[in-house]
């Protein structure tokens, strides 16, 4: 158990990075001479890689104790985003790395309006289309006041890649989004969309897929996948680019370490199993709380590592023999305090679980 980095240090860390882009809808393709070096060069922030211990994803830069959730990644890995809560404020904060140098997380300009909510960041395989989640009028403009904090008008945004970044956020037509609230995208190399709709008559969420229809422009009606993955109450699929399998959040199935676990599922794509999907595993202990809850999976575009939200809360082995505020703060502050974390770890695991897939047949 490492020890919760203090706000102070988390300041310092922050100091030193390169200017943010705040201001911009996006970073852009170009924004003059590299800044000077900063303390965070190279992949994944500079962080440490991991094993297959998870670990804290950027402490005190990324996992800094407030609510943080979902992440994602250009295909080079030069831009990095992720989701948090504040109350009733909800935001995507994004950092990019230039001239190795990483500029300080901010929020992005187009998720910094405190009167709608984005979260669930995704960026498409080929890096052309950055989608979100947003509880913004499907018209682009604000809520009304008594709206605001809500979700129930949740749909899926994009915005398409251009040579000065990204470009005005849309909302994706019928029939992908609905009047039932629709969250967390995740694409295929081919455009396939993945994603969660609520059922409106039994508050069940259920994961579909829209192929992209002839034209390209659109999406073909939705599908609304087996039971190998709808097995309970399951949300947020995570799609390997490929489509070779989905981790998704699962909730009230009896072979769940507690609470909500992740799980993963295979697909056959010659459809030599029995079902063209497997059986969902659940991916364990080591990553899987008994009192925990994890509901935001992602996969880095190199398909190195897995990243996940995880509400852990292990006992520290350094507290002290008598509680002080500044100890409480600076616990408070840490990524395991129990407020939704990222965590990351070598993607090996899943590679294990498809041989384990494999062997049973599906």
């Amino acid at each position: 158990m490492r020890r919760s980095p203090s706000s102070r240090i988390s300041r310092l860390l922050l100091a030193v990075l390169v200017p943010s882009f705040a201001g911009c809808a996006g970073p852009s393709a170009d924004e003059g001479e590299p800044a000077a070096p900063s303390a965070l060069a190279g992949p994944y922030l500079g962080q440490t890689l991991p094993g297959l211990d998870p670990q804290p994803f950027a402490e005190g830069i990324v996992s800094t104790g407030m609510h943080t959730r979902d992440i994602a990644m250009t295909p080079e890995g030069d831009e990095i985003y992720f989701s948090v809560q504040a109350g009733p404020f909800a935001t995507i904060l994004g950092s990019r790395l230039k001239g190795g140098s990483w500029a300080k997380p901010e929020v992005a300009g187009f998720a910094s309006d405190p009167r709608t909510m984005e979260i669930e960041p995704h960026i498409s395989p080929d890096g052309g289309l950055f989608y979100f989640v947003s509880n913004r009028a499907a018209d682009g403009s604000m809520l009304p006041e008594a709206e605001r904090g809500q979700w129930e008008r949740a749909d899926i945004w994009a915005m398409d890649r251009t040579e000065a970044g990204w470009g005005e956020a849309y909302r994706l037509p019928a029939p992908v989004n609905t009047d039932a609230p629709e969250f967390f995208p995740s694409t295929t190399t081919d455009g396939t969309l993945y994603f969660t709709r609520e059922d409106p008559e039994t508050g069940r969420n259920l994961i579909y897929r829209a192929r992209r229809d002839s034209g390209g422009d659109g999406y073909d009606e939705p599908e609304l996948l087996p039971e190998q993955v709808n097995s309970a109450n399951q949300f947020n699929a995570f799609v390997s680019p490929d489509e070779s399998y989905v981790i998704l959040g699962v909730f009230g199935r009896d072979d769940s370490e507690g609470g909500t676990d992740y799980y993963v599922v295979f697909r056959a794509e010659d459809d030599t199993w029995s079902e063209p999907w497997s059986e969902p595993l659940n991916l364990g202990p080591q990553v899987n709380q008994p009192r925990g809850q994890e509901w935001s999976p992602y996969v880095s575009p190199d398909g190195r590592y897995f990243f996940f939200m995880s509400t852990r809360q292990p006992y520290p082995e350094d507290t002290p023999d008598a509680l002080t505020l500044e100890w409480l703060l600076e616990f408070h502050g840490g990524a395991e305090s129990g407020n939704p974390a990222i965590y990351w770890m070598d993607a090996g695991l899943i590679e294990d679980l498809r041989s384990l897939a494999l062997e049973s047949g599906g």
